[in-house]
């Protein structure tokens, strides 16, 4: 018994430290992406060729007072930016990084994704009720009815997936995509999710959560020190596991891109930290290159957009699969 809770233990920690220390090196490289775009140089004084600005940064937050606001809730406030960042590393359970390399092999893994990603809401509205400030609070139903709406349409495009599988488990997807990566066949709802992962987690051009000019930074005005480091280090998790979720999706995840000698001596790790490192190395693109949104055109981009195409390209999908039944005997 004690030797199994240390097993998994040891698992755990496998995961969660090597993730850690990606999300710090994670703003690092979006630094000197950025800067590189922008013809500047980015940090570069901090250790050599600045490796050492995250280190930097972390223990600046470290040391910086936590301040309490006087008429907040205490106890939510402080639970906030805790469960922000323990939301984002559960959903890291169920990833599997190659065959049989998984924490938690279930069946419904996509399903436990999807729940996981639902509940990180609460953590966002709840630091903006939490602490008595309209700014705060505007910027967290802000961040929710973002969250949510993008959500539903996430979910239809995660069906498609599911309907050429018959199946929840993530490995079981990735092996189905050993003739042909899904980008291929679902090319549109390929996009469409990567766009609504770019809504998802609050990034450019849809960061309209940190909107500075009209919220002040949003829901996490009123945090300092390591809480407001905690809801960082969260949101950049969630930019890596959407990354890592893309390419098991909808890029094969650790199968090469081709069945020959050259490519299958790589490790499957190796291809899926590629791919994944890709998908982040967009997520800086994308920041660099696009102006924000109005909220009023994020909203429309769904409601009207998204949700129609999605709704359509899953019933496209299904009629496909049903017509050529004998293609996809899962059906």
């Amino acid at each position: 018994m004690i030797i199994t809770i240390i097993e998994i233990l040891l698992k755990i920690l496998a995961v969660v430290v090597p993730l850690l220390i990606a999300v710090a090196y994670l703003t690092l490289a979006e630094r000197k992406v950025l800067a590189s775009m922008q013809l500047r140089k980015g940090p570069n004084v901090v250790g050599v060729f600045g490796l050492l600005q995250p280190l930097a940064d972390g223990l600046k937050l470290f040391v910086k007072e936590a301040i309490l606001p006087t008429h907040a809730n205490l106890v939510i406030f402080i639970a906030s930016p805790i469960g922000a960042l323990s939301l984002a590393l559960l959903s890291w359970a169920v990833i599997p990084y190659n065959e049989g390399e998984v924490i938690a092999d279930v069946n419904v893994g996509l399903l436990y994704i999807f729940a996981v990603s639902s509940i990180s809401v609460y953590a966002i509205l709840l630091s903006g009720w939490a602490s008595n400030s309209k700014y705060a609070f505007f910027g967290a139903i802000r961040a929710a009815a973002q969250m949510i709406s993008y959500e539903v349409s996430m979910g239809l495009i995660l069906l498609s997936v599911i309907l050429c599988v018959g199946d929840l488990n993530l490995t079981s997807i990735v092996m189905a995509q050993k003739e042909i990566w899904f980008f291929i066949p679902l090319m549109p709802a390929f996009i469409m999710f990567f766009v609504s992962a770019l809504a998802e987690t609050n990034r450019a051009p849809f960061d309209l959560t940190e909107g500075e000019s009209e919220l002040v930074s949003g829901y996490n005005v009123e945090y300092a020190g390591m809480a407001f480091a905690l809801f960082f280090l969260g949101e950049y998790a969630h930019i890596i596991f959407m990354s890592l979720l893309t390419a098991i999706l909808f890029f094969g995840g650790w199968l090469p891109p081709v069945d020959i000698i050259p490519f299958n001596l790589i490790p499957g790790e190796v291809w899926l930290g590629l791919k994944t490192a890709l998908f982040m190395f967009i997520f800086v693109w994308v920041r660099a290159s696009f102006p924000r949104f109005r909220y009023d055109s994020l909203m429309m981009l769904l409601w009207k957009g998204y949700l129609p195409l999605s709704l359509g390209f899953l019933i496209l999908t299904a009629s496909i699969l049903v017509t050529f039944n004998g293609l996809c005997p899962n059906i």
